[in-house]
């Protein structure tokens, strides 16, 4: 049936969710529709995008093989259920053999690439990972570099897998690859150090090894939110958990048939890559693209987008607003866009003007969503044959509740909220995660409703009177960077170190390409002294992920506080929101622009523009950011 309104989903769950049949792993549910579509394609893979059509293909056949063959060599390395395989690993098809092959034989851990050599030492030693997956020596990446730095530290990293671009490279440089690798494991003496494909080929793709009967409840996942400095926050997922989610998610997005062709950009170390381009279509039959190992950060993917959709008939995508902006930068006249149906945007508020520019040019339909790593990945999307409000995330998951809720000082449930009054957004279902792995963390995570356990998501918002909902803040606080989240905590500690500083508060600042960058703001130390050069160069020292580091600091003679003396962070965004107006303002040449930047109740801040004559170019350009705008005559 099509879904298209809140009733549309309620009609779903008027039938029990048991007697939908779910498979209990995600091992069950990719072997059923292998079965089911043994002989259809399931997976292509191309390396470079200027030669995407010269792709690597997978029968549904050929993939589930794979990914038992994958299991049964991570349980001959001695990975049982309870043992932990992590990878750090770029967009490969080995990626998705190692994800779903170890889920198959134990828990699987997915490592940030990006993220510099001691925090990737620090995540596993968390986790306690037995065997890490990783690209072999290869020109040009440094993750073999950054994993072998850590080793000598990792006393429970019993073996080192390597994946190796040779297949995908040609005779003459696959050769080069393959000698490089030898000599750096020659290298290595006394590390027990394999190669996936030498490793998978000898075992058999009929079955596993292990015997194993996976059930539901087991764990399937460990996924690192939260933050990456500090003790770091480990999720725990289920298999049943994921495949629930990867069948509702499906469910909302009614009506499709199989054989849909969905294109993967997003990185496979994100829980949207690994469900929405993963999971999600490998179980209904559809096929996935994976571009490039760099996914939409690869050379020239984003320029010859169209021409991809055009080749692979692709009908479907996920991105974050930051592809979207840059897609819309690309030519799209002339390309045959017809197969393309929709696309789903996430992590990051989409603006006003880059939505409808989006569909307008494109001719695609653009459903925003909202979800977290707790909740598996989706927990509310916009329906594609229904009302698709711009701004709002949409209609809940089928058999997944999900309200605003009204909590005292302490965190405990009051009520819930009226209709369009702004709480804290809580969702209950077969999706929610079953802590984090550090017991310390799970504090003021869970609010119980009448013997119920719901997830604090930690975000503000509200729900309308035809049940779709609206993000107003995040209290979590987090910086989404082009859909990265960074947490403000690594800047303030960061910059809090240097002797000149007395009180530090990192927030996000608009920007109408990556949604927002981190800025901060600094008190200095009475008799102390500094400018913002230098603490920028501090701060590039000290901070190690990259894209945290502050694109601006100011040096304010005191930070705004709360009657009790926190930091009151909202007045510091209003202060960025109001000088991102007036800059936009300035390169109009609209000088001593009046603006205020308010807090309202049901859509958070907003900026009050009195602008005249001078309306139109100024909402132009306004548009392509995510801030909500009230214009005064």
């Amino acid at each position: 049936m099509a879904v298209k309104n809140l009733a549309d989903i309620e009609a779903i769950e008027s039938i029990p969710l048991e007697r939908h049949n779910l498979p209990a792993s995600t091992y069950a549910a990719l072997q059923r529709c292998a079965a089911k579509h043994a002989d259809d394609p399931a997976l292509s893979f191309f390396v470079d995008a200027k030669a995407f059509h010269d792709s690597h293909d997978w029968s549904y056949a050929e993939l589930f093989a794979d990914i038992t063959r994958a299991a049964n060599a991570f349980h001959e390395l001695g990975i049982g259920p309870k043992d932990v395989v992590a990878f750090l690993l770029p967009n490969l098809p080995e990626t998705h053999f190692t994800i779903w092959g170890g889920e198959a034989a134990g828990i699987v851990m997915a490592i940030n690439p990006l993220l510099e050599a001691a925090q990737i030492g620090e995540l596993l030693r968390a986790a306690n990972a037995k065997l890490v997956v990783t690209l072999a020596p290869t020109p040009g990446s440094d993750l073999w570099p950054k994993l072998a730095s850590q080793l000598d530290h990792l006393p429970s990293v019993r073996d080192v897998v390597w994946v190796s671009m040779a297949p995908y490279v040609g005779a003459l440089p696959g050769l080069a690859l393959r000698w490089l690798a030898w000599r750096e494991k020659s290298r290595q003496r006394g590390r027990r150090i394999h190669d996936l494909r030498n490793l998978m080929q000898r075992q058999p793709a009929e079955r596993l090894n292990s015997g194993r009967q996976i059930r539901g409840e087991e764990h399937s996942s460990y996924f690192c939110t939260g933050g990456t400095t500090g003790l770091p926050k480990i999720a725990i997922r289920s298999h049943g958990s994921e495949v629930f989610n990867a069948w509702a998610m499906a469910a909302n997005l009614q009506p499709r048939e199989p054989g849909q062709v969905i294109f993967c950009g997003l990185p496979l170390f994100h829980v949207n890559g690994q469900l929405v381009t993963g999971l999600m279509p490998w179980t209904h039959g559809d096929r996935v693209i994976i571009g490039t190992p760099q996914g939409y950060r690869g050379d020239g993917v984003i320029a010859r987008f169209w021409a991809m959709v055009e080749h692979f008939g692709i009908n479907f995508f996920s991105g974050v607003p930051t592809v979207y902006s840059a897609l819309l930068q690309q030519p799209i006249d002339g390309r045959d866009l017809s197969s393309l149906q929709y696309a789903l945007c996430g992590a990051a508020p989409m603006p006003l003007e880059l939505f409808r520019e989006f569909e307008q040019r494109s001719g695609v339909r653009i459903l925003e969503g909202y979800g977290l790593t707790e909740g598996a990945c989706v927990s509310s999307s916009n329906p594609p044959e229904g009302q698709r409000p711009i701004g709002s995330i949409g209609l809940r998951l089928a058999y997944q509740d999900m309200r605003a809720l009204i909590l005292d000082e302490q965190g405990k449930y009051l009520r819930d909220a009226d209709t369009d009054e702004v709480g804290i957004i809580a969702i209950h279902g077969p999706n929610v995660f079953a802590g984090y792995l550090d017991a310390s963390h799970n504090r003021g995570v869970w609010i119980e409703i009448d013997g119920r356990r719901w997830l604090n998501t930690g975000d503000l918002g509200r729900q309308d009177a035809a049940g779709y909902f609206w993000l107003t803040g995040r209290k979590k606080e987090l910086i989404i960077r082009g859909g990265h989240n960074i947490d403000p905590k690594q800047i303030e500690e960061a910059l809090q170190s240097h002797p000149a500083v007395a009180l530090v508060a990192a927030v996000g600042c608009p920007d109408a390409h990556a949604g927002e960058v981190p800025v901060a703001y600094v008190q200095l130390t009475a008799g102390q002294q500094a400018d913002s050069a230098e603490l920028l160069d501090f701060a590039s020292r000290q901070i190690s992920e990259r894209a945290a580091v502050p694109k601006r600091i100011e040096i304010l003679d005191a930070l705004p506080v709360t009657p009790v003396g926190k930091i009151f962070k909202p007045a510091l965004q209003q202060r960025e929101i109001a000088r991102v107006v007036r800059q936009e303002a300035a390169e109009l040449g609209l000088t001593e622009l009046p603006v205020e930047v308010v807090q309202d109740a049901r859509r958070g801040l907003v900026a009050q523009i009195t602008a005249g004559l001078q309306r139109d170019g100024l909402a132009q350009a306004l548009g392509r950011y995510s801030f909500q705008i009230d214009w005064i005559n």
